[in-house]
């Protein structure tokens, strides 16, 4: 696994837009920079990130069968009580699923080692599927890669079979939270996806959604949303007034309530305590005393952040590391200090798609910090043998 400077496209900003790839820059600060690549072989790709992949996400699976036939530990994992039936009934009835994240620490050789899984609302979704395979077939043309580079990266066509899984005559509705250009373009990559596989979608904004006299949730014209692919957290949904609507709405979600199991990191002490020992996970914990300092050598990390907020790390060697945010209002975990890879400047975390059940592909992000954040960059990727 090297670092690898290129250069880099002279119209890439004007290509990013054309695909739909809106948010390239962020705050007058790259998101998006081709600058450099990381390089992989084809043995780091297939031992260390794709096998671990498919194992992890079988391990999910295994842990979401136990969890659901258990009220101890829907408590521990902080869902509400009135949503355990929701959660137990989507699992028992397989509703399908879409994608995920696994976010990896890996230096290039041993054992990646899963920091989370990203399970609901996953974002860096179009960068990794589309855009830098748009950037690795330019820079062959342009003769700045072999014509033998590849990327390990099926997501685009692994999103096409998998919405295979949603087809019906109902339009399938796809919403996030107006206002985001990022979030609008994740959901617009799907839908491209899902019409790709056939399939007649709409966009609605999440604050657009209402409820008929009968508790089915419907768009702006009254008509039902049969299916709907929402760009937004279950543990929001399950503390708003659309909430308690669900489960009698007859509306298919995507991701499926199950996934509320997955998208907390109150998972993650579960993960280790069904498989302690497992080369791809860390020692993670219930922080019993998150008033407490965080100990040596462990991450602070509460169970519904994202984007890194509110995690803070305490070094062997006693620095501290730490995130502001507005997630203070759950309990904590505690996971073992395993630190990203630095490469000149950068700490890089390697991003693993699993699609359906396919592990299908990575995305890269690095930061100048130990915490990757929202506005950490997103480099692609080439294999070479």
């Amino acid at each position: 696994m090297k670092r690898i400077s290129i250069a880099e496209r002279p119209d890439w900003r004007t290509t990013a837009e054309r695909e739909g790839f809106d948010f390239h820059t962020i705050e007058g600060e790259r998101y998006w920079d081709e600058r450099h690549y990381y390089l992989f072989s084809e043995a780091q790709v297939t031992r260390d990130l794709e096998a671990p992949t498919r194992e992890l996400h079988q391990l999910c699976l295994d842990a979401v069968a136990r969890v659901v036939e258990s009220e101890a530990l829907l408590h521990q994992l902080a869902i509400p009580p009135a949503y355990f039936d929701l959660i137990r009934d989507s699992w028992r009835r397989r509703e399908p699923h879409l994608y995920a994240r696994f976010d990896f620490a890996y230096h290039g050789d041993g054992p990646a080692k899963m920091y989370e899984i990203n399970a609901d609302t996953p974002t860096s979704l179009m960068e990794a599927a589309a855009f830098q395979l748009v950037w690795l077939d330019e820079q062959i043309a342009r003769g700045e890669l072999p014509a033998a580079a590849s990327q390990f990266n099926a997501i685009a066509t692994d999103l096409v079979a998998a919405f295979e899984a949603f087809r019906g005559p109902a339009p399938f509705y796809f919403s996030a939270m107006s206002g985001s250009a990022e979030d609008r373009g994740t959901t617009e990559f799907l839908r491209r996806m899902a019409g790709h596989a056939g399939i007649a979608t709409r966009h609605i904004d999440i604050e657009d959604i209402g409820l008929d006299a009968a508790g089915r949730f419907v768009d702006l014209q009254g008509r039902p949303i049969e299916r709907l692919f929402k760009l937004h957290a279950w543990e929001h949904i399950f503390h708003e007034p659309f909430g308690q609507h669900v489960a009698a709405s007859g509306t298919q979600f995507v991701e499926p309530a199950w996934k509320a199991i997955l998208s907390n990191k109150g998972i993650l002490p579960l993960l280790w305590q069904f498989n302690e020992g497992h080369p791809n996970l860390l020692p993670a914990f219930v922080d019993d005393r998150p008033g407490a300092a965080v100990p040596k050598g462990w991450v602070r990390k509460p169970y519904f952040s994202r984007e890194g907020a509110n995690i803070e790390i305490r070094t062997p060697g006693d620095e501290t590391i730490a995130e502001d945010g507005p997630y203070t209002d759950a309990p904590y975990i505690l996971q073992a200090y395993s630190p990203l890879p630095r490469f000149g400047d950068s700490y890089t975390l390697v991003g693993a798609w699993v699609i359906g059940d396919q592990a299908s592909g990575i995305g890269i992000r690095e930061d100048d910090s130990l915490i990757t954040k929202d506005s950490s960059r997103f480099l692609p990727h080439v294999v070479i043998d």
